[in-house]
């Protein structure tokens, strides 16, 4: 028992490692061109085991995509330069085929993501996940006791949590959502420790309305979602980018270029693409027809619900071309940000390095073109 803990434990490792060197190529890549997508959401069934009555993302009865189609999807976003793909639902451990998908998305050099809500977990599937190459699990958990609002509860899903502790070699993030109806928000925080206790990561991201626009937090929820950030997150933890976060927390706008469409791409069960899940339909054009010339008209779609939105992982894939851009006024802002929550907070090495790597100079340049080579990333 405890050779195998240590295997598992060794190989863990070795997985965490090459999981970084494929990141760090993504983060090359998106640096030396602003042309392929970064990251796209691919839906493989629409159906899901559970009804949280929030959730404007699922259907009781539609029927797997075919795998056929499904690697398709996969193979065509891999041509546009896709660097991310995640599988979302509905509930996509539903699909018979999903560790297929997931080899695909690895053999076609993107890294994989799978959001679930835990139910379908066992020992042996996630064994299964990792046979497979799975990257990232996302797994949404609301409330410590199941209620009317959702079933998603720690009480139901904490074996599920110890499972992915002892099994899982690939990274795995809780998250609890603030400013939905259940009836005790405090839960976020008994799940986050419990989260962190199992050496899982943490978030926690606030409930949207059904096109995706932000609903203010209460007081006692705004004091509860302060205390779950932590102080000394990674410098590049771009789901909690302070600006971002701090902003929505309040009923705050924030002033961004939404590049959805090009630099995100939603792609639903019927094989459409969409800014994201909130805003389907828009452009709503087949994934088979889509290409660079819709990627870069898309990306430069000024969008009305930019403002007011809480949708992520979109807001990550601007926050990069934002550092692209302007990589030292948006590493001052985090820094800054960083100070305003913990006064005592030193910045690590690797950001000076950075700063200093991506002046708009002939040494940014020539570092830039051996950083890329190093990392077999095109421009």
């Amino acid at each position: 028992m405890r050779w195998e803990q240590y295997r598992r434990s060794v190989r863990r490792r070795l997985r965490s490692v090459d999981r970084r060197l494929r990141e760090a190529r993504m983060f090359a890549r998106a640096m030396a061109s602003p042309g392929h997508p970064i990251l796209a959401h691919i839906v493989p069934i629409r159906r899901c085991n559970l009804a949280c009555t929030y959730c404007n993302e699922f259907d009781a009865v539609s029927a797997p995509v075919p795998l056929p189609e499904m690697l398709r999807r996969v193979d065509l976003l891999a041509a546009l330069g896709t660097t991310i793909i995640t599988i979302s639902g509905g509930e996509p451990m539903l699909h018979p085929d999903l560790d297929e998908i997931i080899r695909r998305i690895r053999g076609r050099g993107a890294l994989a993501t799978l959001i679930t809500n835990g139910y379908l977990l066992t020992a042996e599937r996630i064994l299964r996940l990792n046979r497979a190459g799975l990257d990232y699990l996302q797994i949404s958990i609301d409330n410590v006791t199941p209620d009317e609002t959702s079933k998603k509860s720690l009480k139901v899903l904490d074996r599920k949590l110890e499972l992915l502790a002892e099994y899982a070699e690939f990274s795995v993030t809780v998250n609890s959502v603030l400013g939905s109806p259940v009836r005790n928000p405090h839960d976020a925080g008994t799940i986050a420790r419990r989260a962190r206790a199992l050496g899982l990561t943490s978030t926690v991201g606030i409930l949207h309305d059904g096109d995706g626009q932000l609903r203010p937090l209460a007081p006692d929820h705004l004091a509860i979602y302060r205390d779950l950030l932590e102080p000394d997150q990674k410098m590049f933890a771009f789901a909690q980018y302070d600006r971002f976060q701090r902003n929505i927390a309040q009923g705050l706008p924030n002033r961004w270029h939404c590049r959805a469409g090009g630099r995100f791409l939603y792609i639903c069960e019927d094989g459409l693409v969409h800014y994201c899940s909130q805003q389907r339909g828009r452009p709503g054009i087949p994934l088979a027809r889509y290409t660079r010339a819709d990627l870069e008209r898309e990306a430069a779609v000024e969008k009305s619900c930019a403002p007011f939105c809480t949708v992520s992982c979109v807001q990550q894939t601007a926050m990069l071309d934002s550092f692209r851009e302007n990589p030292r006024q948006v590493l001052v802002e985090m820094i800054a940000a960083r100070r305003e929550r913990n006064p005592q907070y030193r910045p690590p090495v690797l950001l000076g390095a950075l700063t200093w790597m991506f002046l708009d100079s002939p040494v940014k340049r020539t570092l830039s073109r051996l950083a890329l080579r190093l990392l077999r990333a095109r421009p």
